[in-house]
This record gives C-alpha cells, structure tokens and sequence, in this order.
C-alpha cells in the first residue's frame, strides 16, 4: 500500500514523504545503526531503506510498519512533525493509506503529526477485500468495532466474525488480517494503542 496525497519529494517539509525520510534517518542515527543493520532488522532492502531516507521512494503501509517494529517504535514516530493545540482535520485534505488494488482504504483521524501513544484510523473494505498485516510492536494492542457489512478479523490464525455493532480488542503485536465477508462494502474504525513511554522526538 503507498502513501497517497504527496509524491515522496523531500522539498516540501509539509510533504508526508519528506517527513518519514527526515524521521527515518533521525531515529536510524539515534541508534547507530547503519543502512546495512536497519535492513538486517526490518527486512526491508538496503536499497529501498536508502531510497525512503532520500525521499525518493513513497513508502508503503507494510514497509513503514516492518521499519516501525524493527526500530520498536509506533508508525507515527515516523511521521514527526510540530503539532499545534488544536488542529481540524478536513476530510477533503485527508491521506489515504491504500492497497494497490484499492479494496484497502485507512484514513488518519488524527494528525500525521508528533508522536502518538494511540492513534485512530477510519477503514473501508470493498466486498471479497483482505488485507493481511504483519506483527506491530510488541505490546501494541487494536481495538475495532465494525460500523458496517460483516467482516472476519484473523489474529494469528484464528477466525473472528464480527457483524456492524460488534467490536474486537487484540494484541496486534501477531500476524492479523481483515477480511470483508459482505456483498456491501465494510466501513470499520480502529484504535491502535502502543505500550511504554514515547519518546522519540
């Protein structure tokens, strides 16, 4: 899945690819790790690892969070920015997080800005739609109420049926999928908590 609303050009600092270069780079240095170690750990190339670093390469929602995990942080930690008291989020100007054959759509309901300790996403899942997620974080907990269609939530392997009202709360720090079930589309809301302090700013 790729990060839509911005074209991973590092000039705009607004730019939500130029953020995760500058972050990644900041949090691979605060640990002396080489290009080579962050590879080695997140199993993600040296090469793409470069290429994101550069702003040169739009990162995908698997690849941010296989960095996140190795890096043991929460996504958001590399989505740093300066976040102000208040701030409205306009759906018009929202960054979708999408699979490549668009069944998968996550919005942000909270600002890709500064580091969260639980973040809030909005997911819509076209019928027949899967979207299979690697272990977050260890500690990282999801909590997920379904608001429409009927889904399957698997964590590690295990089938959970949830119709619109029923919710789910799981350690997301194991292999989990989504899966619409439905002939309608599936709307769902998650909430994602990390564990321990943050601070990674």
């Amino acid at each position: 899945m790729g990060v839509t609303g911005g074209d991973g050009a590092s000039g705009d600092p607004g730019d939500l690819g130029a953020i995760v270069a500058r972050r990644l780079g900041e949090l691979r240095k605060q640990r002396q790790w080489s290009l080579e170690a962050l590879a080695r750990s997140s199993g993600v190339s040296r090469a793409m690892l470069w290429q994101i670093e550069q702003g040169r390469s739009a990162p995908t929602l698997k690849l941010l969070g296989r960095i996140a995990a190795s890096l043991d942080v929460p996504l958001t930690a590399l989505l740093y920015g300066v976040r102000p008291d208040v701030e409205v989020l306009r759906a018009a100007d929202a960054k979708h997080l999408s699979s490549a054959d668009g069944g998968y759509v996550s919005r942000a309901l909270f600002p890709f800005t500064g580091v969260h300790a639980v973040e809030f996403y909005e997911i819509r899942l076209a019928p027949g739609a899967e979207e299979r997620a690697e272990a977050h974080a260890a500690g990282t907990l999801e909590n997920l109420v379904v608001n429409a269609g009927a889904v399957e939530i698997e964590v590690a392997g295990e089938i959970h049926r949830l119709a619109a009202g029923d919710a789910i709360h799981f350690r997301a720090d194991q292999a989990h999928a989504y899966r619409n079930t439905g002939s309608v589309p599936a709307l769902l809301y998650l909430v994602m908590s990390y564990p321990g302090e943050l601070n990674y700013g």
